[in-house]
Formats: structure tokens, sequence, C-alpha cells
């Protein structure tokens, strides 16, 4: 971990633009040279963040998805900036367009939806466990690949999540209306359901816990028959 001083901080914070921030500081950065710049600070006294610092646990994960070939952040440098009490990750950026971009600008079809739910899969698949999954942090490349960035908040497992670890991992994106009316359009589970299931490199037999619990968990949203 390389350490900025106070003067080597502000000569990396000039002109950057402000992308998050919040009462305690900036939170995210776009510096000059391209970059993005995450701040993590310690949110409690006591906090498994003391041990394992968050700014840690992102560029772990990142080394881990970039072995199972998730595309994801490249180039990254984990910093240390005593000055204002951050650890930070500075790193290139996934190019693309988030899926919740292309919500906006009205390009998301059925085909995404197929190809969201079939990525998805895939990643329980490889026993990734991406707690804060939601469409904005899922993004669309030049290649046509789905790819995830701000990954701080993940598990990966040794081997495949179990059908509930699966289901659960649904609520996350489920709690956000626009993505939910995108992805279940006229409240309709069955194309994601499908392609997801499709996905699975499992027997029908194996898939049918997978159905049933996460036709239960969608069915708590209103996107799938009750």
């Amino acid at each position: 971990m390389k350490t900025l001083d106070k003067e080597q901080y502000q000569a990396l914070r000039e002109d950057a633009e402000v992308l998050a921030a919040d009462s305690h500081g900036d939170k995210v950065l776009k510096l000059t040279n391209g970059q993005i710049m995450k701040l993590f600070r310690r949110k409690r006294l006591f906090s498994s963040a003391l041990i394992y610092p968050y700014a840690k646990r992102f560029a772990a994960n990142v080394k881990q998805l970039q072995k199972l070939a998730i595309p994801t952040v490249s180039k990254l440098d984990l910093l240390r900036i005593p000055s204002i009490s951050r650890i930070a990750v500075a790193y290139q950026p996934l190019p693309g367009d988030s899926l919740d971009d292309l919500i906006q600008q009205a390009h998301f079809n059925e085909n995404l939806i197929s190809q969201f739910a079939a990525f998805l899969a895939t990643l329980h698949t490889q026993g990734v466990y991406f707690r804060s999954i939601h469409l904005g942090n899922v993004i669309n490349t030049p290649e046509n690949k789905l790819g995830l960035i701000d990954v701080s908040d993940m598990k990966i497992y040794r081997r495949a999540l179990p059908a509930s670890l699966c289901a659960r991992n649904m609520r996350h994106f489920c709690r956000y209306p626009e993505h939910v009316e995108a992805l279940f359009p006229a409240g309709r589970g069955d194309v994601f359901l499908r392609s997801y299931l499709a996905a699975l490199d499992i027997s029908d037999h194996k898939k049918r816990p997978f159905e049933v619990l996460i036709s239960k968990q969608l069915k708590k949203y209103g996107v799938m028959p009750g």
C-alpha cells in the first residue's frame, strides 16, 4: 500500500470531478488522468473495517474477479492518505454503460434481461455473492459483455452458491422500482427466471429448488404470478 502525504494527495485531487460526496467529504472522484478514486472511512469505532478496511476488500475482490475472468476495473492502486484519515483505491474504470444508464436511455430490452439473468446465474455458479448488486453496478462493455464495479461488498466462495443464497441475492436489486420495472415488464418474471435457470450448469432435477425459491422471492415484489 502506497502512502500519500498531504501535498501528494492535493496534487492528485486538483481539478478532479466529484462523483459522490457526503457530509464527511469526498467519496468518489474522477481524476484528471481518467482514473476513479474511491475513498473509504471507518464508520464506527469498533468495526470489521478496522481489521480489514473496505479498500482492501475492494482490491482483493477485484483480483478474484479477474481470476474468474469476470470483467471488472483494472490497474488498481491501494492508497493510504493520513492527512484526511482515509484509505483509497484508484483504478481504471470498466468501459461501457451501466444497465441503469441503458434504462435511462430507453435502450434496455428483453435481450438485456436475459443477458443479466444469465450473468447473475454465472456469478452464482462461480461462488460470487455480490450483496450490493443492482443495475447501476453492472456494466455492459463495448464487447457486449457484462462486468462488475463497486465490488467491496462481496463474498466469493469456493463452490457454487446454494439455492437459498441465490434467491436472497435477488432482494437487493428488487428494492429499486425502476429496475424491477425494467427486468420484469408488466410484472412478468418469466423471461428473467427462464434465462437464469437455463444458465445454471446443473441438471433439470437440481434446478427445481432454485426455481421454487427464486419464484417465491420474486413473488414478494409482485413480479411472478401469485
